[in-house]
């Protein structure tokens, strides 16, 4: 009887859709595109200043990275609130098949979400600026990791500052170990989002995609365990939220363990009390607490205080 109910429900999954049914109001749909898409110019330093005076070419300049799934909207408050408070020019790069088409997203690899990374980081280098940092969240710090432990600053300049927050190592839901097998049949999953977080993160998240992820996540998982150095000159700091329900904890002592300094210290951990994921993403949540609030200016105030 057990068997035949797993393959009756095997047979139903297999017939289920596998591409969603998507909506003019959601990113992935046909009207609704990052913003980066239509005036890269207004996200990305490189393309807003080319030819930067010595004067910018010696400002500080962060590359923020977003999550999976996500968008440059992602780093919106950070931008705001750095507006007009310090010297700092940022660039939110929008992450390889991300805050396109569903189709898009669906066909890219990870290397492909790093790639925009890597071009805004050499198109900064060879404009001439030689002050620059990174910063990711959740996903976008797996992507910086591997470009570290892929050795890609060896012949790069090499970044003054980089700055995790809430950095996937191991996911919270470990489910995503599972998705080789249940993916194909499943097809997709949908995130629970709210009508307006829909136009910033895709809402139906193809199985590809996650295996994408999953493979990230492994190979930085395996770079941490073997351990790697930062390049000479370079700082790092994590930001971890205590309870996260995407990206577990562990995630920050595994980097910790894993990833020194170039002469052999350990990387700054401050765990977060915190129980949202990217806790510097406020707008939008609902229910927020002024602890939230705080959190944020804090994490905000000590990133833009390191790049000066």
């Amino acid at each position: 009887m057990r068997v035949t109910i797993m393959l009756a429900c095997f047979f139903f999954l297999a017939g289920c859709k596998k591409d969603p049914v998507l909506t003019d109001a959601m990113l992935g749909g046909e009207t609704i595109f990052d913003p980066s898409v239509y005036d890269p110019g207004k996200y990305l330093v490189s393309l807003a200043k080319p030819n930067p005076t010595p004067s910018e070419a010696s400002t500080p300049v962060i590359i923020t990275v977003h999550g999976y799934s996500a968008s440059t909207f992602e780093w919106d408050e950070f931008r705001s609130f750095a507006s007009g408070r310090s010297n700092v020019l940022i660039s939110q790069v929008l992450m390889g098949g991300h805050g396109v088409s569903y189709a898009d997203f669906k066909n890219a690899s990870w290397q492909d979400w790093k790639q925009p990374v890597l071009e805004e980081y050499m198109r900064l280098e060879k404009a001439g600026y030689t002050n620059i940092s990174l910063a990711g969240s959740s996903t976008g710090s797996a992507v910086i990791l591997n470009m570290l432990a892929d050795g890609f600053f060896i012949e790069h300049t090499k970044p003054r500052q980089i700055f995790l927050i809430d950095p996937i190592v191991i996911p919270a839901d470990k489910s995503l170990s599972l998705i080789g097998i249940a993916g194909p049949i499943i097809g997709y999953t949908e995130a629970d989002n709210t009508a307006e977080e829909d136009k910033h993160w895709y809402h139906y998240r193809p199985y590809e995609t996650l295996k994408e992820l999953k493979e990230l996540t492994g190979l930085v998982r395996h770079d941490l365990q073997k351990g790697f150095r930062l390049p000479a000159g370079t700082q790092l700091k994590v930001y971890k939220s205590k309870k996260d329900t995407t990206a577990d904890p562990v995630s920050a002592v595994l980097i910790y363990k894993g990833l020194k300094s170039a002469d052999a210290q350990p990387v700054e951990v401050e765990m977060i009390d915190s129980e949202l994921h990217v806790f510097t993403r406020l707008d939008l949540r609902p229910n927020l607490m002024p602890k939230d609030r705080d959190n944020q200016k804090n994490a905000f105030e000590d990133i833009l205080s390191r790049l000066n």
